[in-house]
């Protein structure tokens, strides 16, 4: 068993998708809703992520080597979207940007009337669970899995990760009130130092392979 490649893997999935931090989203997306309706909302999102990064997961090289991008050219810029990711959470910028972006749906949905439905698609599945950063992660990931046994181990690894944010999202109230806003900004800064060393080993596991290809 790959225990490095798969806590490797849940490490740089758990702080990509950053399940704690998508509480808030949670709650401003579904400000209002009952807790059946909330519950309803996250298991489709729940889904829909799964689906979605299941695509990206098993076909991923397949639609690299279409396009003609080569493994180790994703892995650079794979890596570099994930240090710019971590900068904005060790700087407070992409709390920030997505509270904005989940207040403002809120909003507009409020005013067009749009039904509960599509916040489970937009903005909770895409892009809060499933967005570029994860879908590159999943690729770059599926890409250095060592053996098929490392592959499953992703598979179950990222399932693990979605089945957390439904959780989380069940209990995104609770889980709100217990950190504190303290505790989940030092949690934040935490994190995007981590994913900050991840990405740099993305990149320079990517430029090694790029120059000796």
């Amino acid at each position: 068993m790959p225990v490095d490649y798969l806590i490797n893997a849940f490490a740089t999935l758990f702080v990509t998708i950053d399940p704690i931090g998508l509480a808030p989203m949670f709650l401003g997306v579904t400000a209002g809703m009952t807790t059946g309706e909330r519950r309803k909302i996250a298991i489709r999102a729940s889904i829909i992520a799964v689906i979605i990064l299941m695509v990206f997961l098993v076909g991923g090289n397949h639609l690299l080597e279409l396009l003609g991008i080569s493994v180790p050219a994703f892995q650079i810029s794979g890596g570099l979207l994930l240090l710019f990711i971590a900068a904005e959470m060790i700087f407070g910028w992409r709390q920030q940007r997505k509270s904005k972006a989940a207040e403002a749906l809120a909003h507009d949905e409020s005013d067009s009337g749009v039904h509960e439905h599509d916040v489970s698609v937009f903005p909770l599945a895409i892009p809060l669970i499933a967005g570029p950063a994860s879908i590159s992660a999943v690729i770059l990931l599926a890409s250095q899995a060592p053996d098929s046994v490392g592959y499953a181990g992703l598979i179950a690894v990222t399932l693990l990760i979605i089945g957390s944010c439904f959780v989380i999202f069940t209990a995104a109230d609770r889980i709100e009130k217990l950190l504190g806003a303290t505790v989940q900004l030092v949690l934040t800064r935490l994190l995007g130092v981590l994913l900050a060393a991840l990405a740099v080993q993305f990149v320079g596991d990517g430029v090694r392979a790029f120059i000796a290809g």
